[in-house]
């Protein structure tokens, strides 16, 4: 039976076996090097051909990139061991000659892809010695040697807390920081340092700084999940937005594994479930981006969509394409990380409510109502989570609320809208949340943030079922920058942009002609534009599939026979 890439194990005996003895007491000779870095280029071609088989066999994600992690671990021992034991040794090395390496950042938590970069951190007690700078450099240049792409790090402990208290990105890596080789007392006294020095009672900046960093990187890469060619590292709704939740969460709550914040109270059972599956799914695609390009690779072009759906089992079923149905199911699984995302960050608020330390919880205290619903942090909540099951209706109620008062909806509020959301199914033919719909979707009041909310919410699609089935779908083409549920908000927000004259010098005519219909034929426009496009990946003709919607759909949203006809 083939062997799987859970149970990869390096051996390093071809390696150790290539120096045979010292050549003298100086270390080994070049003949012993050469020999030396040729095995090592064996055993990485060896192991990685291993992963692969494996992989393509059917092997877990998960285990892809453990395998290649360990794959990694024993090269940069070995290597460690031969610069330190071989070529530069020392028959009684001093106190400030102890070294230790740590792995950091994906490499620090396990986590290899098959062409990642190889992070190390060169550990000292004090400064550089010129030994310890050899057998470094050695180390880097057989790594560099072998087509690796390192990024390293050499300071001491004293360097690593004063840089950590000063810079984000370097604290997140060692707080992920992994023991991999040398002296392991010197990596320990780092580990407990930078808790007592670093982590301790700081936790509400590190949110907030990761937080801030995360909403950058969205903005640079376009601010929508649901784009036509995705990075899946990087991208929103990404591995980059599931690392940053660990992160805080190690950060805060010292745990190493998502699972553990089940018992703080902090996701339940099924979010961590929701959590490993989108993990699972993007270390697929992303070992096997890394496989067909041959290098490394998170951009999800158009051409690799084809060639990876087909690779991951995904086929045309009817009219759908296989790759659509891929793209979709990629588009949900960044959606999850979306709504786990604002669970988490409802979770710590209520975990750290009323401290006053914390500074990004600030505006705790309520402020004041808005159509029954409290305000906290800017933003509309709920007092009582229960109140949703009690009445469904007031789920439509505090997003018309947060539309209304031109407000933010709070993540615990948005918390149990997830917990109670089929409940949405039983007021779909509810007068009452019919109208907050129809106020909501043809209100002058940025309806395409309010219905992007419920969407995101996930109500959207179930109050309107026809558009949950379009929700995340695409089509394979390039004039279909989004997906179908996207382009559909975007277009609902170009016309109240029309009607609020932003449009006025690109499209006058109609900034002017839309002004002049009646009230009942802008109800007729917003619902025909909401339905343009709702019968996509149906098979037939969507325009009709969408009118016979509207017929359905209109009357229920309160329409008279005249404006359903007109939409």
């Amino acid at each position: 039976m083939q062997e799987s890439a859970r149970e990869f194990a390096f051996d390093s005996a071809r390696m150790a076996a290539a120096f045979g003895a010292p050549a003298d007491d100086s270390g080994a000779s070049t003949e012993q090097r050469a020999r030396f870095l040729d095995a090592t280029r064996q055993t990485l071609a060896d192991g990685r051909a291993q992963i692969r088989a494996a992989f393509e066999s059917g092997a877990t994600g998960a285990a892809t990139v453990r395998a290649n992690c360990r794959l990694i671990d024993g090269i940069v021992r070995t290597i460690l061991d031969a610069a330190a034991n071989r070529i530069y040794p020392a028959a009684n090395p001093t106190k400030g000659e102890r070294l230790a390496a740590a792995a950091v950042g994906g490499y620090g938590r396990g986590e290899m892809a098959p062409f990642s970069d190889v992070d190390l951190l060169f550990l000292l007690p004090y400064k550089e010695t010129p030994r310890i700078e050899q057998i470094i450099e050695y180390t880097l240049y057989v790594l560099w040697d072998l087509g690796l792409k390192v990024g390293h790090a050499t300071r001491s402990i004293n360097e690593c807390i004063r840089l950590s208290k000063g810079d984000t990105t370097i604290c997140t890596s060692i707080l992920e920081a992994r023991y991999l080789w040398g002296e392991a007392p010197l990596f320990q006294e780092l580990r407990k340092r930078f808790d007592e020095e670093v982590v301790k009672n700081t936790g509400p900046a590190y949110v907030e700084a990761k937080l801030a960093e995360r909403d950058e990187r969205h903005r640079r890469l376009g601010g929508s999940r649901y784009v036509l060619e995705p990075n899946i590292k990087e991208g929103k709704g990404g591995l980059r937005d599931l690392q940053t939740l660990y992160w805080i969460a190690k950060y805060l709550y010292r745990v190493d594994d998502v699972a553990d914040l089940v018992a703080r109270g902090v996701l339940s059972h099924e979010e961590v479930r929701r959590f490993d599956r989108a993990q699972e799914y993007f270390w697929v695609m992303r070992s096997w981006l890394h496989y067909l390009a041959g290098r490394a690779e998170d951009h999800l072009t158009f051409d690799m969509q084809i060639e990876l759906s087909r690779r991951m089992g995904y086929r045309d079923r009817g009219r759908v394409k296989g790759v659509e149905r891929f793209m979709r199911h990629y588009y949900l699984h960044a959606k999850d990380v979306g709504d786990l995302t604002r669970i988490f960050c409802a979770a710590l608020e209520a975990e750290h409510r009323g401290r006053p330390r914390l500074a990004f919880r600030k505006f705790w205290t309520t402020e004041r109502d808005v159509a029954g619903f409290p305000v906290e942090s800017g933003r509309v909540s709920v007092k009582d989570g229960e109140a949703f099951a009690r009445e469904p209706v007031k789920m439509l109620g505090l997003f018309h609320a947060a539309q209304a008062a031109g407000l933010d909806v709070h993540p615990r509020a948005l918390r149990h809208v997830t917990r109670h959301l089929r409940l949405v199914d039983s007021v779909r033919e509810d007068p009452e949340a019919n109208r907050l719909f129809l106020a909501m979707l043809t209100s002058k009041k940025d309806p395409e943030t309010t219905l992007r909310r419920l969407n995101e919410a996930g109500v959207f699609g179930r109050f309107v079922p026809d558009f949950g089935r379009v929700v995340a779908q695409m089509q394979h083409d390039l004039y279909h920058v989004y997906t179908v549920d996207e382009h559909t908000i975007f277009a609902i927000g170009i016309l109240a942009g029309v009607e609020s004259g932003k449009y006025k010098a690109e499209m006058p005519v109609i900034s002017e002609a839309v002004h002049k219909i009646s009230d009942a034929s802008r109800r007729a426009l917003y619902v025909a534009l909401l339905l343009h496009d709702i019968g996509k990946g149906r098979g037939g003709d969507h325009s009709e599939i969408g009118a016979n919607i509207a017929l359905r759909l209109g009357p229920r949203l309160g329409l008279t026979p005249e404006e359903t006809e007109t939409a």
